[in-house]
């Protein structure tokens, strides 16, 4: 299935029926007086998150969306009937927003979650409900409401916990494979992840979700490579991890480009907690492992952890320091209250 995750929709609500003007027509009733009923409600257009979806690809064939206009009223005092509701089904972390591009109608961010996108039109009146004692057969009624259209977009923010960052081939894709039943694209090569990857990992009996979005390169924010699109998809992350690879002889530039690009994104996703970790050290030999810890530790400030995703050293290090700061020091009370009652 191809991974989607920006639409453009076109919806338009129903139109109210009209009421209607009637009057009672029967034999031996020598003042039949007005009985046209009202015309059915138009109707809505909602939008409703839900599970196992994970793509807007099915907004990319169909774009346009109107709900069933109302029935207009009768005689016989009939009422028009109502018309029937839409819902968008949409993948739970979707954003609505308005034509604009900016202002947020909804974001829906837990199974069941719903909002109405449009409201339905009211029916008209019919002209029995304009009889009074001053006017015993009115001849007038209401047209119903028309409908709202608008214009939306819909985003897909993925909902996980943590999220992957770093160069292209700097190990993400193969550290996602290793700790989770996630199979992504993996190769020497850079730009193997060209969508977005979701995988669940286990460590001490907690699980949780990671993100891996394709690499940055320098001048992402400027559109350069695959751009800065898919850092929405940490955006709702608590922690992220970044990735910097062993191998290479610019570490300390590698770890700069892509601080500079998260900032160039948004300064509150560069403000997120971070750890960085020093990825295949299987392939360094202990003095420039030594050498090249020390440098990064220099250029981040903060300590580095050591990692190899294909040896899996280190990796279960780097998911309890993960879900440390995901659970916010909880596991943590709770074995300082076990040891010390």
């Amino acid at each position: 299935m191809k991974f989607l995750d920006l639409a453009k929709v076109y919806i338009r609500s129903g139109a109210g029926g009209g009421g209607c003007v009637s009057f009672r027509r029967e034999k031996f009733i020598e003042f039949g007086g007005p009985d046209g009923g009202d015309g059915g409600k138009g109707g809505s257009v909602w939008a409703e998150a839900v599970e196992g979806l994970n793509t807007l690809i099915d907004f990319r064939y169909q774009q346009h969306f109107f709900a069933q206009n109302g029935q207009h009223g009768m005689g016989s005092q009939r009422t028009g009937a109502d018309g029937d509701d839409i819902v968008l089904k949409v993948p739970v972390g979707t954003e609505i927003i308005d034509e604009d591009e900016e202002t947020i109608v909804a974001d829906l961010t837990k199974p069941g979650d719903r909002v109405l996108l449009a409201k339905g039109g009211n029916g008209g009146w019919g002209n029995l409900q304009f009889k009074s004692a001053t006017n015993r057969a009115p001849s007038r009624a209401n047209s119903g409401q028309p409908g709202v259209e608008r214009t939306l977009w819909l985003r897909l923010k993925l909902i996980a916990d943590a999220g992957l960052l770093g160069l292209p081939n700097a190990g993400k894709s193969t550290f996602l494979a290793a700790v989770s039943n996630a199979r992504p694209k993996i190769a020497d090569y850079p730009f193997t992840t060209l969508v977005p990857n979701l995988g669940v990992v286990g460590v001490d009996g907690k699980e949780f979700v990671i993100a891996d979005i394709p690499g940055l390169i320098e001048g992402a924010s400027e559109g350069r490579g695959l751009g800065d699109q898919f850092l929405s998809h940490v955006e709702r992350c608590s922690v992220l991890l970044h990735l910097v690879d062993g191998t290479s002889s610019t570490i300390t530039k590698d770890y700069r480009t892509i601080i500079g690009e998260l900032e160039a994104y948004s300064p509150e996703l560069a403000a997120k907690p971070r750890i960085t970790v020093l990825n295949k050290i299987d392939a360094l030999d202990p003095k420039t492992l030594s050498g090249r810890k020390r440098s990064l530790e220099k250029a981040c400030g903060q300590p580095v952890m050591l990692m190899s995703g294909v040896s899996k050293k280190g990796v279960t290090d780097v998911l309890r320091a993960l879900w440390a700061e995901i659970s916010g020091g909880d596991d943590d009370d709770e074995k300082a209250t076990a040891w010390h009652p």
